[in-house]
């Protein structure tokens, strides 16, 4: 039998623990004592014991291990190193306290309880703890009746997802609309309302019961594998989410190109038609910086051809050709992919021959039928298989010039539970083997490719999957107004979740028979404010703006430009998430944590700091009540007109645009419109700012870089522009200041300063003490003066009111 121990100040190498002197032989119900080891802490039970971990004083790792099972400390999801924290243990015959200088962990004995503080306040606890039934391993847990749980990965179920059983298995929903409890990209993952989270750190399949009996009991439910979970804690949503993706890992900073426009499809059939699509972006002068090319350029039909991945010559007779063009314009090529090798497609044989497939129990390549023919699968856990896939990558990214990869099919579609990988069974490494092919491309790309950013287009991953640069999508989505309902639920969901770069197909993808011309224009006017611009559609439809009629184009057009006009603010919210893993679309309750209104709200949300945004998902709606948070007025970013925060107000609808405001006190920096990407410059700037009175400092910035260097910022080829405001009633002050790296030269810029609400035609205006020229209109209440400024001096403008 175990001796307690209570030894006084213990300095632990990675936990330094003080501990109270005294023992005893007496034990109460299932609790068996305590060690201190080097790096962790163990109690123990009857039948098993816990492994606690801590990672900083805002998380901590717990592991339950029954007996006569071995601790497995192998984690997809975990990239933190354990960090030295001071933690301080006391015991008394009731109760067993683990503190730290933040989550702290107290143990009831008998009956034995596990529960979480954060400085005094009670996050959750363990209810049951850890269960065993005939198939699955349970770990049990208690919620207060008041909080709201979010997470579970990609859902369509209502931003609250208390009151739901949901499965853990990443599974396609075609066509789905406003309801679908299974989708893609499912997470072991709940955050609460209360500001903490819990990540049930396993790959294999299983559930999430969040609360569906009503009796405020969470569930983890897995088939095996580690009885391992995190609780995350943050002292707001956006600590919480640092916290949780420094845990997990930070999301790599896409190419600059990739936040310009798609022209996607299911599919282009030829090289003629691709180069046709192309040119037509350019004949009517809509921005375009990437063609995707979907199965057709590998195989004539869409059943059949899958895995054979080398281009049709009947079809795409000069391909290196075609790229190379299309690169010469600023228009990047992104090519398809799937796990999946046919038994008809011409790489069979080779897949057979390099045992790089899934096998059956007697280590012959497992096959199955599935819509596309008879399949075996690439086992990419299999030293031999992520080679010869990433052979593929390497091929068309080096001799091609192919920009970008997409992962299609990655949940896997069909996965059969039998079929073998080299680290075990399908359903073992299910849910995460879009994150490890993602990891495959990424880390194929450090190794060959380190001067380029990837881009890897995929839709199903795991919990951090958005360190290999994952930019996930929301699936096969109905093209109907239900369909466009849930994409911000979904978003915020996800980026909340650590996947910042959620989005959907613009205009929807399955269905539709008559084209809504009304619909597209709204999923595109969206599709300004969420974190990749691309439609993408069944063919039958064209999802290309380039292919409708001159209204549809025309509104199809203001909404590409624009979004090539706010690059330089989309690129600066880019950088935020890679630095904190803040997302670029926020609920409103991130503004606003203790109204309890907000808290289930997606119809409206944040668009970086500065932006509020409601779409419009109904065909015959007017005008909309928009909710704007307290603590700001706003403006409506397309009429000036000005909006108390902290209430509900109706806004009319109008053809050309959704409703979009913007903070008082922000800095909104733009730049005109451009054809491609290749052609950005932040040599000429408009820089917007938003005056208000009621505001007398504010604060703003534009992150800058070349656009396509890995962790540009980490090797000091950045420069960031700092915006400062001061107002008083008879003057306003803005300063203009730049940080910049080692490696980046300063350049001059011009800069168009646009002053929103200025009421009345200023006295005068000073820039850097000189009196200077500037235009105001009556009518727009909106001020601009011209300035030339060179970022390594400080800039100062001076506006007499």
């Amino acid at each position: 039998m175990r001796k307690k121990i209570n030894t006084c100040c213990v300095l632990l190498a990675v936990i330094a623990l003080i501990i109270c002197s005294s023992c005893k032989e007496k034990y109460e119900g299932e609790y068996q004592g305590y060690k201190v080891n080097d790096n962790s802490i163990e109690i123990f039970k009857d039948s098993g014991r816990y492994l606690i971990k801590y990672y900083s004083d805002k998380i901590v790792e717990t592991s339950f291990i029954p007996l006569g099972e071995t601790f497995n400390p192998t984690s997809h999801a975990v990239v933190k190193e354990q960090l030295k924290t001071k933690v301080i243990v006391h015991e008394n015959d009731s109760t067993l306290t683990i503190e730290s200088n933040g989550i702290d962990i107290h143990v009831k004995r008998n009956p034995f309880v596990m529960s979480y503080t954060y400085k005094g306040k009670k996050l959750i606890s363990e209810n049951r703890g850890y269960q065993k039934t005939d198939s699955t391993e349970v770990l049990d847990f208690m919620l207060d009746d008041t909080e709201v749980i979010y997470g579970a990965g990609s859902r369509v179920v209502g931003m609250n997802r208390r009151g739901k059983r949901l499965q853990l298995y990443n599974k396609a929903h075609y066509g789905y609309e406003t309801q679908s409890e299974l989708m893609n990209f499912t997470m072991p993952l709940v955050l609460s309302s209360k500001m903490y989270a819990v990540h049930f750190d396993n790959a294999p399949i299983g559930y999430l019961d969040i609360d569906s009996k009503g009796d405020n009991v969470l569930q983890y439910e897995t088939i095996g594998g580690r009885k391992t979970y995190q609780i995350v804690v943050g002292y707001d949503w956006r600590d919480l989410i640092d916290q949780y993706t420094d845990l997990t890992g930070k999301q790599p900073l896409p190419p600059r190109w990739a936040f310009g426009n798609f022209a996607s499809r299911f599919g282009y059939h030829s090289e003629k038609e691709t180069r046709e699509t192309v040119a037509k972006f350019t004949q009517d002068s809509i921005p375009l910086d990437a063609v995707i090319l979907d199965i057709y350029w590998f195989g004539k039909d869409i059943k059949g051809h899958m895995g054979n991945l080398e281009f049709l010559k009947d079809s795409f007779p000069t391909p290196k050709k075609m790229i190379h063009d299309f690169a010469e314009q600023g228009v990047k090529t992104i090519l398809i992919t799937e796990p999946f090798v046919l038994s008809s497609s011409k790489k069979w044989e080779e897949a057979v021959e390099k045992k790089v497939l899934g096998k059956d129990s007697t280590g012959n390549p497992y096959t199955y039928d599935f819509y596309f023919g008879n399949t075996g699968i690439i086992d990419i856990y299999d030293p031999k298989g992520k080679e010869w896939f990433w052979n593929v990558y390497k091929k068309y990214t080096k001799d091609f010039g192919v920009a970008g990869w997409w992962g299609d099919l990655g949940e896997p579609e069909v996965h059969p539970k039998d079929l073998l990988h080299a680290t075990g069974k399908a359903d073992e490494v299910h849910n995460v083997y879009g994150h490890d092919w993602a990891r495959l491309v990424q880390e194929g790309y450090q190794k060959d490719f380190p001067e380029q950013r990837p881009f890897i287009l995929m839709r199903a991953g795991y919990s951090g999957s958005q360190r290999f640069g994952m930019i996930p999508w929301s699936g096969d989505v109905n093209r109907s107004w239900g369909g466009l309902k849930p994409q911000t639920e979904i978003a915020l969901q996800m980026g909340m979740q650590g996947m910042g770069y959620m989005h959907s197909d613009l205009g929807g993808f399955a269905g539709g028979e008559v084209f809504d011309p009304l619909l597209y224009t709204r999923w595109l006017q969206y599709g300004v404010f969420q974190p990749i611009f691309r439609p993408h559609a069944q063919e039958h439809i064209a999802p290309e703006p380039v292919f409708h009629d001159k209204n549809t184009k025309a509104l199809a057009k203001k909404s590409i430009e624009l979004r090539y006009s706010l690059l330089p603010y989309n690129y600066t919210i880019a950088f935020d998430n890679n630095q904190t893993g803040i997302p670029l679309m926020r609920p409103l309750f991130f503004e606003e944590p203790e109204n309890k209104e907000l808290l289930e709200t997606s119809f409206s949300y944040l668009w970086g700091d500065n932006f509020l945004v409601t779409p419009v998902v109904q065909s015959d709606i007017v005008s909309m009540d928009v909710p704007f948070p307290k603590g700001s007025n706003w403006f409506d970013f397309y009429t000036d007109k000005q909006y108390a925060g902290g209430v509900f107000r109706s806004v009319e609808v109008v053809e050309d645009h959704i409703p979009v405001f913007v903070k008082s006190g922000s800095f909104i920096p733009m730049i005109k419109p451009i054809q491609t990407t290749k052609q950005y410059t932040t040599k000429e700037l408009v820089l917007h700012y938003y005056h208000d009175a009621s505001i007398t400092n504010s604060t703003g910035k534009m992150y800058d870089d070349d656009g396509k260097t890995p962790y540009a910022f980490e090797k000091g080829a950045y420069e960031m522009l700092n915006f400062t405001s001061r107002s008083t009633k008879d003057q306003l002050t803005i300063e203009l200041s730049a940080e910049k790296g080692a490696s980046y030269n300063p350049i001059e810029r011009s800069i168009a300063i646009k002053i929103h609400n200025i009421q009345s035609k200023p006295k005068a205006l000073f820039i850097a003490g000189e009196n200077s020229l500037f235009k105001w209109n009556k009518d727009s209440k909106i001020l601009i003066a011209i300035i030339s400024w060179k970022s390594s001096e400080v800039k100062t403008v001076e506006i007499s009111l």
